[in-house]
């Protein structure tokens, strides 16, 4: 079992920038690839960006790309997403998951965090 715990979400204004944590289990965090994933009201769940257990590659959704980053810090067992310029369709449900490698059925979720962007 892995267990991931996210944490950093709130709401903003558009514009504004908010970095989310997911924090992996300590076996794991080696081992597997993290993606943060987003569900927003009335639509289907999609990846947001993925790094692998080696930090490269890194997938980023397009609409994203240049605006959000994604990167580990392998001394606190944590995967960030940091996320500039925010509009008010990156208003979502996060969620980080891991799995073996990046694709978009993740075996193991954490709870999520609710970002919301509205002036």
């Amino acid at each position: 079992q892995v267990n991931l715990a996210e944490s950093g979400g709130g709401s903003v204004q558009p514009g504004d920038s908010l970095t989310l944590s997911c924090l992996v289990s300590d076996w794991a965090f080696e081992t597997y690839a993290v993606a943060w994933f987003r569900t927003a009201p009335g639509k289907a769940r999609e990846g947001v960006a993925c790094i692998t257990n080696t930090d490269q590659p890194r997938y980023y959704l397009t609409d994203v790309e240049g605006r959000f980053t994604i990167s580990r810090d392998h001394a606190k067992n944590t995967v960030y997403l940091q996320m500039d310029g925010l509009k008010p369709d990156d208003t979502a449900f996060y969620s980080c998951a891991a799995d073996w490698t990046c694709i978009q059925s993740m075996t193991f979720w954490g709870q999520g965090t609710q970002v919301t962007v509205s002036s």
